[in-house]
């Protein structure tokens, strides 16, 4: 006999009406996928010390939190008891007691990281940041020093209470920008992807592939409309051609991304007149991966997934 908690995520599955297959088939399908998944993730928790015990302990925290307050799992007119979390997540009722007992954190203040990529936002997507040619142009540090846009202007229309100096000396430490021979600041990159600081950049990796998981997960539970989720994958390549096909796809990937961010940055100033209902997000995303073939890459074609 299954258990209550065994159940739970094939009747999820079942509320898209679409034919499944028999639940032990589908656990065994995802268990497959997830170790694909959980390979490069692994190999980064070794490389930071970030040892099985420790993720364990931080799986119990959100295998705790998610059963107790995501509304994925809530009974109506019912409060979760330590026993249906137990039950729901297969960890020891003290232990959910425990967890659950412990005082909430507080939210985090926005991160440096995210400030920077809305700084960023704005000088690839508003036009009077950009040159003749449409792209991000270099600009005066200053705005007594020119009539028109300058990098301190471009900070303060995202915030005023952060120094443009500020954000200036963390960007060329991290490689973001650089300053030309007349002092103008430069863009360095048209993505927000430094060339140093790791928690700068583990920002954006936990941003990023959360809401990729996510999407990913509302498709496999049959989600309608199902989200923009596909890539295209080629095995047996020569290195020049993989060179040759990154290229292709950085310069035609940033010019997407540029145009879904200036139509973004108009939406968001049009929406902010009126809070209460811009109360959603979206996150949209281009990547590109090289590595050398491994045992069961086989596909000689694109897939489209």
């Amino acid at each position: 006999m299954t258990s209550c908690a065994q159940r739970l995520p094939y009747r999820l599955r079942e509320r898209s009406g679409l034919p499944q297959p028999p639940k032990e088939q589908t656990t065994e399908i995802l268990r497959r996928a997830l170790r694909s998944l959980l390979r490069p993730l692994v190999r980064l928790l070794l490389q930071n010390q970030i040892t099985f015990p420790a993720l364990t302990g931080l799986l119990r925290e959100v295998y705790v939190e998610l059963a107790d307050t995501d509304p994925e799992f809530q009974l109506t007119g019912k409060r979760h008891t330590d026993s249906r979390v137990s039950l729901l997540t297969g960890i020891h009722r003290k232990e959910v007691s425990r967890l659950r007992a412990e005082p909430t954190a507080e939210a985090p203040p926005p991160r440096p990281a995210s400030l920077g990529s809305l700084i960023l936002s704005r000088w690839v997507g508003v036009g009077d940041f950009h040159g003749s040619d449409g792209r991000p142009r270099p600009l005066p540090r200053y705005a007594g020093d020119t009539a028109g846009a300058s990098f301190e202007s471009l900070v303060e229309s995202v915030s005023k209470d952060i120094r443009p100096r500020a954000v200036l000396d963390e960007w060329l430490r991290l490689g973001v920008a650089h300053l030309d021979a007349d002092e103008n600041v430069v863009l360095n990159s048209e993505s927000f992807v430094p060339d140093r600081g790791f928690e700068e950049k583990a920002v954006f990796f936990g941003r990023n592939l959360r809401d990729h998981i996510a999407a990913g997960a509302h498709n496999l539970e049959g989600g309608a409309p199902p989200f923009l989720d596909s890539s295209v994958y080629y095995a047996h390549l020569s290195p020049d051609s993989v060179a040759e096909l990154e290229e292709l796809a950085r310069e035609r990937g940033l010019a997407v991304l540029r145009a879904v961010n200036a139509r973004a940055v108009e939406l968001q100033q049009r929406d902010a007149t009126d809070p209460v209902t811009a109360g959603g997000r979206m996150s949209f995303g281009i990547w590109f991966h090289r590595a050398q073939q491994e045992s069961g890459d086989s596909p000689d074609r694109a897939d489209d997934a």
